[in-house]
């Protein structure tokens, strides 16, 4: 059952009031401008993606953005202050409207290479790469960790690392996933759930720091639960559940702006001009509708609209088409 809305909701969300997670292998440009008809006002963010790999590859691929997709966050690995900064630079200039640095992923891979959830006990460094990131760029600098790693997760560690980053940076934006990482003995999406949440440690931040804006992460699922955050946070992010029940993100960002959301075929049928652009210029299909399939979770007829995106993307020739046959698996019911 959803918690009632603990206070009055803006029509007009602050920037970081709702966002959607940075996620590996998910949060792709089509996956954003999904994402974008279905929450106007939501902070979207790109996958994160290695210093390295914007100063050496593809950056026009990389960063590319749809027509409206903004406002948007480009999320950074790394722990080279210079290559950070070059990156950041890089990011701005193709429209991001902000830098995160990601120093809350727990993957092996990220910690061989010494960025991610493992930077937390490297405090001083965090600083120097967020400095040389707010040197490099105008927009806003901002950082994603946990609540602690290993055995450095209680709550004093985690004041000391956001207070000295602070004072060194003058950061504006932090926001933590409410789970401290496991980076010994648990997977990536081990560490995604088994590490218990800790909502309260990020509040008793907040108090600490009425100046930081703090967006909470981990765990969000509903509407209700994510509402009733926003009593002791600036923001939440959804994760998971905006890409499983992209449904939930476009109601969320509804209720914050005072709006009814969209019906679910409504919001589909407003990224028909994207999903045509693409195919045009020869976008496989199943790239964009495996973003698609969550959108009637729980409601009747979701199995057959999965089963055709899936089945019949990899169709040869399809287009626009293959959609509204999907949609016609669907029994439409109000928007609740």
């Amino acid at each position: 059952m959803q918690a009632a809305c603990p206070m009055p909701v803006s029509a007009a969300p602050a920037p970081w009031r709702l966002c959607v997670a940075p996620m590996m292998d998910w949060t792709d440009r089509h996956c954003r401008a999904f994402h974008r008809v279905l929450a106007p006002s939501a902070r979207l963010y790109t996958e994160m993606l290695h210093a390295q790999a914007l100063l050496h590859g593809d950056v026009a691929h990389l960063l590319w953005q749809a027509p409206g997709e903004r406002p948007t966050a480009l999320q950074l690995g790394g722990s080279e202050p210079a290559a950070l900064a070059a990156a950041a630079r890089i990011g701005a200039a193709h429209g991001y409207d902000e830098i995160n640095l990601n120093v809350g992923c727990p993957s092996e891979r990220v910690q061989a290479g010494r960025f991610g959830a493992c930077l937390m006990l490297e405090p001083q460094l965090v600083a120097a790469c967020v400095r040389a990131m707010q040197d490099a760029v105008a927009v806003p600098v901002t950082v994603k960790c946990r609540i602690g790693v290993d055995g450095q997760d209680s709550e004093a560690d985690l004041d000391r690392f956001v207070d000295g980053l602070v004072r060194a940076t003058g950061l504006g934006v932090l926001i933590v996933h409410a789970r401290k990482a496991w980076l010994q003995g648990l997977s990536p999406h081990e560490n995604r759930s088994v590490p218990p949440l800790d909502y309260a440690r990020v509040y008793r931040l907040k108090q600490r720091h009425p100046q930081l804006a703090v967006v909470l992460n981990g765990g969000l699922a509903d509407v209700g639960t994510s509402l009733a955050q926003l009593a002791h946070v600036d923001g939440v992010m959804l994760g998971r559940a905006a890409y499983h029940d992209p449904y939930v993100l476009a109601t969320l960002d509804a209720a914050l702006r005072g709006a009814a959301p969209p019906a679910r075929a409504e919001a589909l049928r407003a990224l028909r001009p994207y999903i045509e652009a693409e195919c045009a210029r020869g976008t496989p299909l199943p790239r964009i509708t495996r973003h698609l399939l969550g959108l009637y979770a729980g409601r009747p007829g979701a199995r057959a609209f999965r089963r055709r995106l899936t089945e019949d993307a990899r169709h040869p020739g399809v287009g626009w088409a293959l959609i509204e046959r999907a949609l016609a698996q669907v029994e439409e019911w109000p928007a609740a």
